[in-house]
């Protein structure tokens, strides 16, 4: 199941000669794992870091899920992990929720 969501942030990769530093434009904060010493920050950029870090930490909770069916991880450990997936999970479908709603706006506006 994670693969798949994985699949899907794959597909929304933005690209174009004339893609503008959305991020820096809107004065975004700077999140971590968008910054690198090469990377660069553009909408694009942010959004398939955010969408990895999501997927890391759902992948986190199903090992640690799995680990604790064998005995091997403490609850605690395990509620952990599954109380910040889903918090991440919550956040990346409030984000495309947003932008969806954004997209929609644009698209209503007249020419």
């Amino acid at each position: 199941m994670i693969d798949m969501i994985n699949a899907a942030g794959a597909l929304s990769r933005l690209s174009g000669a004339g893609e503008t530093d959305l991020a820096q434009a809107a004065a975004m904060p700077q999140m971590p794992a968008a910054q690198g010493a090469g990377s660069s920050n553009s909408f694009a950029d942010v959004m398939a870091s955010l969408g990895e870090g999501v997927v890391s930490n759902l992948r986190v909770a199903e090992e640690n899920s799995l680990a604790a069916v064998r005995g091997e991880v403490p609850t605690r450990d395990v509620v952990d992990a599954i109380m910040a997936g889903e918090q991440s999970l919550q956040t990346a479908i409030a984000i495309r929720d947003k932008l969806v709603t954004a997209y929609l706006e644009i698209a209503r506006m007249q020419i």
